[in-house]
């Protein structure tokens, strides 16, 4: 007989009754009691309104493709274990395993089918070993599916239930109010055994939307939602998840439904698997990410989407100002939520996540000086027929280097990532950073996808090659640093995600944060000069009664020497000091 927390069970059922109406709620319930006794219910912490303890300062996620790294004669899967137990190691504790799915476009995201691993890639076996190493995160690609799926194809035909998995729209209909993440068309036709209908594809032609108004779509994702986990996924991303909802004449954003599917997602999981946590993937303005948190009741995590280009322009700039603005007016997430911090990813670089918080002035010139170091520019549709930029396409190396000046490159890349990996929060790095990848023009033009630029996989000999001690890529010089102030920061209680932020005010070329340890035992000061000259900065602006302090910088080694301390402190060009007290 199967024993649940009867407050969440009666919690899901509500939820089900909102979304899907009174009537059909016995035959929902019904479902939901069979995928629960297929997977069970975990017992390793007990729910409740905050959740577990689920992370510290050890925690740091690298987001990889399965096939990031291959060698002949080994599945892609195996080959990236070993290099990542060979080059890696324990700086990381969380592996974002990009959609390793049977696919046909987008890199993955177009999924042909959620539970056979990519027979390019490997097999369950490689990702469950992979599970061992790291905290596995998987994509539930929830928002669409390829063209070439069975379901996609079932519906084609007319067959049950797959006919009602996909929304069928009148091409007349008005669509004006709808939010375009692409300049695609919104509609794909198709024929079927009705004659030509139309189907929303919010992302492409090859992606086609699922209609979760019907249950049975819901339904198909608990399930494999909790295959995952069955297979030792320890985080959940919910891919495009802000689209999934559709509802004519609403902008189909961020819709009521949208939240309450998120939620329902939550409490199944502190249902069944209480340890797993939920990510969203939103990338929007700030105010509209952040309500991915609900009243803490939503997803765990959510991606700091406006860091990456704020932290870019700042640099480009030489001033801090919109920096330490935006992260001045960040709310606390709540209780047992916390951010992503990342630099970089498989997509491009946001732009949206800027609006309200960057000129637009100042937006141009940092779109002019992407396009400068070879960096294209993906557009999204306005309701007006216009078309605006949507993201960057670049590697964030290139974008925040100096063209022909490696060593400024990586000051200013490193300035960048250990800025990112201070703030409250989880620091997000991608696979590609850790190497300092160039663009990757020419797969641009094999492709003809913008995104192809900062997705390049590598052949190993490759990889070693770059890595070798006679290599002059700056992979070289850049991964072991990388990795060693990952371990520095590993040590730092005053780094765990729950730790208190206090933004600095300091002069506009310095950006600095005041890190408080959830126990109070540490603080650690974090300043970042944004510019190419030496600036110094008075200790008292730190700190009351900062004489009385012993101040030891963590990343370069200094120490205060003898009893009388140091009245200033000077960060070379693009440096970034941790500064703790250690009198």
């Amino acid at each position: 007989m199967l024993v649940v927390d009867r407050r969440l069970y009666e919690r899901i059922q509500e939820r089900l009754r909102r979304l899907y109406g009174a009537e059909v709620l016995p035959r929902l319930m019904d479902r939901l009691q069979l995928i629960i006794g297929r997977y069970g219910v975990g017992a390793e912490c007990p729910p409740s309104a905050s959740g577990c303890a689920p992370w510290d300062q050890t925690d740091a996620v690298l987001i990889a493709y399965g096939d990031m790294v291959c060698a002949s004669q080994e599945a892609p899967l195996a080959t990236l274990r070993r290099f990542l137990q060979q080059q890696v190691g324990t700086a990381i504790s969380i592996l974002h395993l990009l959609p390793c799915f049977p696919y046909s476009s987008d890199d993955g995201f177009a999924v042909i089918d959620y539970r056979r691993i990519d027979p390019a890639l490997g097999d369950w076996p490689q990702v469950d070993a992979l599970a061992e190493d790291y905290r596995l995160m998987l994509d539930l690609v929830i928002n669409h599916v390829s063209s070439q799926s069975r379901w996609f194809r079932a519906y084609t035909n007319g067959m049950a239930p797959e006919r009602h998995y996909f929304l069928e729209v009148d091409p007349q209909a008005d669509l004006a109010r709808v939010v375009r993440p692409r300049t695609s068309a919104l509609l794909r036709p198709v024929q079927t055994p009705a004659g030509e209908r139309h189907v929303w594809a919010t992302f492409g032609q090859d992606q086609i939307d699922v209609d979760f108004s019907h249950p049975d779509v819901l339904f198909e994702y608990l399930d494999i939602l909790l295959f995952y986990v069955h297979h030792g996924a320890q985080l959940i991303r919910l891919d495009a998840i802000a689209y999934l909802w559709k509802q004519l004449g609403s902008p189909c954003i961020h819709l009521p439904q949208t939240h309450e599917l998120v939620k329902l997602l939550r409490d199944l999981l502190n249902l069944v698997a209480p340890t797993v946590l939920l990510m969203t993937e939103t990338n929007v303005p700030h105010a509209e990410n952040v309500r991915y948190f609900g009243q803490g009741d939503e997803a765990h995590l959510v991606y700091q989407f406006s860091l990456p280009p704020l932290l870019l322009h700042a640099l480009h700039s030489g001033n801090g100002r919109y920096l330490s603005d935006w992260a001045a007016q960040l709310t606390p997430p709540p209780p047992g939520c916390t951010y992503l911090n990342f630099t970089a990813s498989h997509d491009g670089i946001g732009v949206r996540p800027l609006e309200g918080l960057l000129p637009q002035a100042q937006l141009d010139g940092l779109i002019a000086a992407m396009e400068e170091r070879g960096g294209l520019v993906s557009r999204r549709s306005n309701p007006d027929g216009s078309a605006t930029p949507y993201e960057l396409n670049i590697t964030y190396f290139d974008a925040v280097g100096v063209p022909g000046d490696q060593a400024t490159s990586i000051g200013r890349f490193l300035c960048a990532q250990t800025i990112a990996m201070s703030l409250q929060g989880i620091p997000g790095i991608y696979f590609n950073s850790l190497l300092g990848a160039s663009n990757n023009l020419r797969g641009v033009e094999q492709s003809g996808r913008a995104r192809t630029i900062n997705r390049q996989k590598w052949a190993l000999p490759e990889l070693e090659a770059m890595l070798d001690a006679s290599s002059t890529h700056q992979a070289r010089r850049l991964l072991p640093e990388y990795l060693r102030r990952l371990r520095i920061r590993q040590a730092q209680p005053a780094f765990h995600p729950d730790g208190a932020q206090q933004v600095l005010e300091l002069p506009a070329g310095l950006f600095g944060v005041r890190r408080l340890a959830p126990d109070g035992r540490q603080i650690l000061w974090m300043l970042a000069n944004l510019t190419g000259v030496p600036i110094q900065l008075g200790f008292g602006r730190l700190a009351r009664r900062s004489r009385e302090r012993r101040w030891v910088e963590l990343i370069g080694g200094w120490r205060q020497s003898g009893d009388q301390p140091p009245s200033r402190f000077e960060l070379e060009p693009y440096q970034v000091a941790w500064l703790v007290d250690q009198g």
